[in-house]
C-alpha cells in the first residue's frame, strides 16, 4: 500500500515502534552482564526516526557498506574513525520531552586538546545525563555534557583526554559550506548497535524542513540536509564526512518507512556554539517565538507574496527555491499579535533574508535588543518592531522533586509543540502523590491547595506549606486537551519521599547540584468526623441491603514496587469485621504488602488512616486495623455465618462496581470447587493457591471486585475477593478473577486477631490439586480408601495431590517428606477430602501424613514451615535496582534458589537499566566474592568506590548464569 502523503508532498510523520520490555525477559543464551542489553527509548510511530539504538523487528533496512571504495575513500575513512566514538549514555530521570532511557549512540572529536565531542542534543537530552565514550582502540573515558541548544538538534561533551593513552587524539575540522548537492559522503559512526558502521550516500537536498518526531524532542527554525544513506539505530551523532575528511553535516535522524533516507543537520550553528565555548564566551541564543516553515514559491504566492517581492528575491538569491513563512506564533511572546501564521518574511533589519541560518545570527545577535521585521501578509507589506527574547530564558534547567514527583517550568520545546504560551508548572515525572489518572506525560498544574501555582518558584513555596499526610485539592491541564480542567483529591506524602529537592544544571562540571529545599512539615493530628451510610433504594432484603454499613472504601499506596506486584496504587472494598477494634479483612490484591500508605474511607465521607495487621500466606486477605475513635458513624460489624454455604443455596449478592458502586442482586451459589489461580510467568507475585472457590449465577459477580454473599437475615456467608492472576500477553493487561470464599474458614485468624494474638501460622510448603477417584484408582490408591472418600465427602469425591513443592532456601535442608505426585489421603489420622481440612497445618510443627507414593502406602511425619519469613521485610535500592529477599511466589515457582538477592525491580534510565540488571535475576557475587543474602551483598558493595567499575555475577531465573 502506498504511504499517504500531506498537501505538502511530506509523509506523515512516524517513528518507529518501541521494543516491548516485559517483566522477566525470555529464557536466552549467556550475557555478559558489562555489556548492555540493547533496549528502545519508548516513542511513538512517526516516520522518522532519531538514530539512537533501538534497534527491533521493525529496524529499518539498511544499505550495506561500501565494500569496494576508492583508494581515496579508504586513506580518508581511516583518519575518520579515529575521532569517532561510540557513546553509551543514561538519561536518568524524566525532563522536559525526554523520558528516562538507557541507550547507545555516535559522537566525534572536534577538539582534540581540550575534550570536546559534538553529537546530538537527543543523546545528551535536555535533563541529567550520565555516560561513557569508547574510541576506535577500545579506550573508553567519561563524558559530561557543556552544551544542549534549546531547539537545534546538537550537544557538546567533554571528556578528558588526559585519560586516552594508547593512540594520538586527533579531530574532525567542522566545514558546514562543503556541503553541496550531488557530493558523495560517507556517514561513520555506531550504526544500529555496531562498534563501526560506514554507509555511503549522496546530498541530494540542502532545503528540506526539519523532520517532526511526535511528541518528543524535534528540531525547528533550521533546514536539514536530505541524502540516500539510510543509517539507524545507534548512528545518531555520527559525522558526515566528504572524501577530504572534512565534517560537512551531523547525522540525526532517518525515515522508518523503508525509504533509503537520512537527514542531516547543517553544521553551521555546531561551529558558532564550539567556538564559544572554546573561547569561554557565552552562548547566546535569541528567539521571538515563532516557528517558520521553508515554503516554494508556489506556496508563498498563494500566501500573498506579491510578483515585485518574489522579483527581488530570485534576483538577489537566484539558487533559491523557497522563503520562510510562520507556522506557529506563541501567545504571549515577543511576535504575539505582531505576527500571524502563514505571514512571508521578507526583511530582518532592513535586510532580505531567506535562510535560517541568516535569521538564527541575527536574532542570537539581538538578545534583549529590538528587532525590525518585515513581513507580507495577503499581498500586504507589514513592519514590527519587538524585543528579542532569551532562548535559555525558556529552555528549563533546574526542576524540583517532591512528593514522588518532579517538576520544572514549561519549556519553549513544549509549548512550541501545542502552540500555547511558554509558562507553567510542567510534571515531568507524574509519580508519587502527583501520579494522576494516567501515566501519560504533559500534566500542567494549575493550583495545589487553592492556591495558584503559575510558575515553579510559586509551586515550591506552597508545596513547602502543606504538611505530611495531607490531603489537598489540586487542579491541572493536559498539553493535549487544555479545554479541560481536572480536579483531584491528592494525598501528599513527604515520609517515604520526604526531601524536597532543587536540581540545577551546572554546564561546568556537566552534572546537576542537588539542594534540601527545607524540613517536611509533621502531620496533623487527625479529627474525629460524623457522617451516615447510604441507604441501598431495593425492593426486599432490608437485612442484606444494610451490610453495606460493613464495607469501607480501602486505598493502598506502594511506594516502592516490591514481591512483582505490578501496580502503585489499588482501590477496592474492605468489610468491617468489628467495629469496635476497626478491623477490616480485604483482598490481597488490593493491600499486597505492608510497606505502603493505607487508608479507609466510612460512609463516602470519613477518611482515616489503617495499618496492615495480617497477611494470610495462601488465601488471599488480609486484616487491616484503623482507629474507630475518630469515626463517629454508625459502622456494624459484620455478621459472619458459622456454617459454610452450600452449593445451590440461595443467597444475595452485594457488591461494588468498577464505577464503586454498591449493586444487589437475589442469586444462587452455582459452584464451589478448589481452584487454582494461574501464576504469573513472566514475574512472580503472590497468588492464592489451595482454596475452595465459590461462584455464583449472576453476571454482576463478574464486575465486581468487592462484595459478599449474605443471607436474608444478613449473615455474611462468603467474601467476595478479587484475586490477581497472569499477565495477559495478547492484552498486556494483569488478569483478575473475582471468587468467594466462605467465612467460616476466615474465623480461626479473626479469632486471635480479636484476642490482639498474632497469629503464627505453619503450613505445608505445597500447592495441591484435586485429583479425582478413576485416577486415583490407576494410581495405586486401595479400595478401602476410596470407598472412604465417597463416605467422607457425598459432595465431592476428590483427593489432593501435591502438584508442586517450594524451593527450598539456599545452603537449606530441600529434603522434603513430600515429593510432587504423591497423593495425600490423611493428615493426623483425618481423610483430606476437602481443601479446607487442610487447614490442620496451622497449628502444627509435623504431620502425620498417609499418602500413596508410586502405587503405595506410606505413612510420613511431614514438617510444616513457619509463615513469618515469608513477607518481604527489608528491601535494599542499589544503582537503580529494588533488592529483596526472593519472595513467597519466588519459591513456589523456581526449582533451585541461587542467592537470597533477588531483583524486584528497577528504574529506567538507571546503571542497572544501563546494564541490563533485569528483574527476577538473582545476584550471587560481588567481584567474585559470594553474596548469599542481602547482608553479604551490602558489605561488599559498600567497599566500592563511586564511578567504579566492578564485576557482579547473575543468574537468571531460568537458571542461566
Amino acid at each position: 500500500m502506498e504511504p499517504r502523503v500531506q498537501a505538502n508532498g511530506e509523509v506523515p510523520n512516524k517513528r518507529k515502534s518501541p521494543i516491548v520490555i516485559v517483566d522477566r525477559p525470555a529464557k536466552l543464551p549467556k550475557t555478559d552482564i558489562i555489556g548492555r542489553t540493547k533496549e528502545s527509548t519508548p516513542s511513538d510511530e512517526e516516520d522518522y526516526d532519531l538514530g539512537m539504538d533501538m534497534s527491533d523487528d521493525g529496524r529499518l533496512p539498511t544499505i550495506a557498506p561500501v565494500l569496494a571504495d576508492s583508494v581515496e575513500w579508504q586513506a580518508t575513512i581511516e583518519k575518520v574513525v579515529r575521532n569517532v566514538v561510540s557513546i553509551h549514555f543514561c538519561q536518568t530521570c524524566s525532563f522536559d520531552t525526554d523520558s528516562a532511557v538507557s541507550s547507545e549512540a555516535t559522537g566525534f572529536v572536534v577538539d582534540a586538546e581540550k575534550g570536546y565531542i559534538l553529537t546530538n542534543r537527543h543523546v545528551v537530552g535536555a535533563g541529567p545525563f550520565w555516560g561513557y565514550c569508547i574510541f576506535d582502540n577500545h579506550e573508553e573515558c567519561d563524558v559530561y555534557p557543556v552544551y544542549r541548544d534549546p531547539v537545534h538538534d546538537f550537544g557538546i561533551l567533554r571528556f578528558d583526554p588526559s585519560a586516552i593513552k594508547y593512540m594520538p587524539l586527533t579531530e574532525l575540522k567542522l566545514r558546514p559550506d562543503l556541503a553541496k548537492v550531488g557530493s558523495e559522503i560517507r556517514v561513520v559512526g555506531n550504526d544500529a548497535g555496531e562498534k563501526l558502521s560506514i554507509l555511503s550516500g549522496v546530498i541530494s537536498r540542502l532545503d528540506r524542513n526539519a523532520p517532526e518526531y511526535g511528541e518528543g524532542y524535534s528540531d525547528f527554525n533550521t533546514n536539514y540536509i536530505q541524502a540516500a544513506a539510510a543509517a539507524s539505530g545507534g548512528s545518531s551523532g555520527s559525522p558526515v564526512v566528504n572524501i577530504d575528511g572534512y565534517a560537512v553535516a551531523l547525522q540525526a535522524g532517518g525515515r522508518a518507512d523503508g525509504a533509503a533516507t537520512d537527514y542531516f543537520l547543517p553544521l553551521d550553528r555546531p561551529l558558532r556554539a564550539l567556538e564559544c565555548i572554546k573561547d569561554g564566551v557565552p552562548i547566546e541564543r535569541g528567539t521571538i517565538q515563532t516557528q517558520w516553515m521553508i515554503k516554494p514559491f508556489d506556496e508563498c504566492r498563494r500566501l500573498g507574496l506579491t510578483p515585485d517581492t518574489e522579483a527581488t528575491i530570485r534576483s538577489n538569491f537566484p539558487k533559491e527555491t523557497g522563503m520562510l513563512v510562520a507556522e506557529i506564533v506563541l501567545p504571549g511572546g515577543p511576535a504575539h499579535h505582531k505576527i500571524e501564521e502563514g505571514d512571508v518574511l521578507i526583511k530582518v533589519n532592513g535586510q532580505l533574508l531567506t535562510q535560517f541560518i541568516r535569521l538564527d545570527s541575527i536574532l542570537d545577535s539581538s538578545v534583549n535588543h529590538k528587532v525590525m521585521i518585515e513581513v507580507q501578509r495577503g499581498g500586504k507589506d507589514i513592519q514590527v518592531t519587538m524585543l528579542v527574547g532569551d532562548l535559555h530564558a525558556i529552555t528549563p534547567d533546574r526542576f524540583v522533586t517532591v512528593a514522588g514527583g518532579s517538576f520544572h517550568n514549561l519549556s519553549y520545546q513544549q509549548a512550541r509543540l501545542y502552540a500555547v504560551p511558554v509558562k507553567g508548572v510542567f510534571v515531568c515525572e507524574a509519580a508519587g502523590s502527583f501520579r494522576f489518572e494516567t501515566t501519560d506525560s504533559g500534566w500542567l498544574i494549575e493550583s495545589v491547595d487553592q492556591r495558584k501555582t503559575p510558575d515553579l518558584d510559586t509551586f515550591v513555596e506552597v508545596m513547602k506549606t502543606i504538611p505530611d499526610r495531607a490531603r489537598v485539592v489540586v487542579t491541572y491541564k493536559h498539553l493535549r486537551d487544555l479545554h479541560t480542567l481536572n480536579t483531584s483529591i491528592i494525598y501528599i506524602d513527604r515520609h517515604w519521599s520526604s526531601k524536597m529537592r532543587m536540581a540545577v544544571r551546572n554546564d561546568k562540571t556537566g552534572l546537576w547540584d542537588f539542594t534540601d529545599l527545607g524540613e517536611p512539615l509533621p502531620a496533623v493530628a487527625p479529627t474525629r468526623c460524623k457522617a451516615d451510610f447510604v441507604k441501598l433504594n431495593t425492593i426486599g432484603q432490608p437485612a442484606a441491603a444494610d451490610v453495606i454499613r460493613s464495607f469501607v472504601r480501602v486505598s493502598c499506596t506502594m511506594p516502592l514496587k516490591l514481591d512483582g506486584f505490578p501496580r502503585a496504587r489499588k482501590i477496592g472494598f474492605g468489610l468491617v469485621i468489628n467495629a469496635e477494634q476497626g478491623l477490616v479483612v480485604v483482598s490481597r490484591a488490593i493491600v499486597p504488602y505492608d510497606l505502603c500508605d493505607l487508608s479507609i474511607t466510612v460512609a463516602d465521607s470519613i477518611i482515616v488512616d489503617a495499618k496492615v495487621c495480617f497477611l494470610h500466606p495462601l488465601a488471599n486477605y488480609a486484616i487491616i486495623q484503623y482507629d474507630p475513635s475518630l469515626v463517629d458513624a454508625p459502622v456494624q460489624s459484620a455478621k459472619l455465618a458459622k456454617e459454610p454455604i452450600k452449593q445451590g443455596a440461595s443467597t444475595v449478592f452485594l457488591g461494588f462496581n468498577q464505577n464503586l458502586r454498591a449493586v444487589l442482586t437475589p442469586t444462587t451459589v452455582t459452584d464451589i470447587t478448589t481452584v487454582a489461580i494461574p501464576s504469573n510467568g513472566s514475574a512472580p507475585r503472590y497468588r492464592a493457591i489451595n482454596l475452595d472457590a465459590i461462584t455464583v449465577d449472576t453476571g454482576l459477580s463478574g464486575q465486581c471486585g468487592s462484595g459478599v454473599l449474605v443471607s436474608e437475615d444478613g449473615t455474611v456467608e462468603a467474601i467476595w475477593l478479587t484475586y490477581l492472576g497472569e499477565r495477559s500477553s495478547q492484552a498486556n493487561k494483569d488478569v483478575e478473577y473475582h471468587l468467594g470464599v466462605a467465612t467460616p474458614t476466615l474465623s480461626p485468624i479473626i479469632d486471635q486477631i480479636q484476642k490482639e494474638i498474632q497469629p503464627k501460622l505453619r503450613i505445608l510448603n505445597v500447592e495441591t490439586s484435586t485429583i479425582q477417584m478413576s485416577q486415583v484408582r490407576i494410581m495405586g490408591v486401595s479400595e478401602h480408601w476410596i470407598t472412604k472418600v465417597a463416605e467422607s465427602n457425598p459432595f465431592r469425591h476428590e483427593l489432593f495431590m501435591v502438584r508442586k513443592i517450594d524451593c527450598a532456601p539456599p545452603n537449606g535442608d530441600d529434603s522434603q517428606s513430600l515429593q510432587e505426585g504423591d497423593i495425600i489421603i490423611t493428615l493426623n489420622g483425618k481423610l483430606i477430602t476437602r481443601i479446607s481440612e487442610l487447614d490442620v497445618m496451622y497449628d502444627h510443627d509435623f504431620l502425620d501424613a498417609l499418602i500413596v507414593r508410586g502405587g503405595k502406602e506410606l505413612k510420613l511425619k511431614v514438617p510444616t514451615i513457619p509463615t513469618e519469613d515469608l513477607e518481604t521485610d527489608r528491601a535494599v535500592i542499589f544503582c537503580g535496582a529494588v533488592l529483596h529477599r526472593p519472595h513467597h511466589a519466588v519459591l513456589q515457582q523456581i526449582s533451585k534458589l541461587h542467592s537470597e538477592v533477588y531483583v524486584s525491580a528497577r528504574t529506567r534510565g538507571s546503571p542497572s537499566y544501563q546494564y541490563g540488571l533485569a528483574p527476577t535475576n538473582f545476584l550471587t557475587a560481588v567481584n567474585d566474592i559470594p553474596t548469599p543474602n542481602l547482608s553479604a551483598f551490602l558489605e561488599q558493595v559498600i567497599k566500592i568506590p563511586d564511578n567504579t567499575y566492578f564485576r557482579l555475577r547473575v543468574v537468571t531465573f531460568d537458571n542461566v548464569p
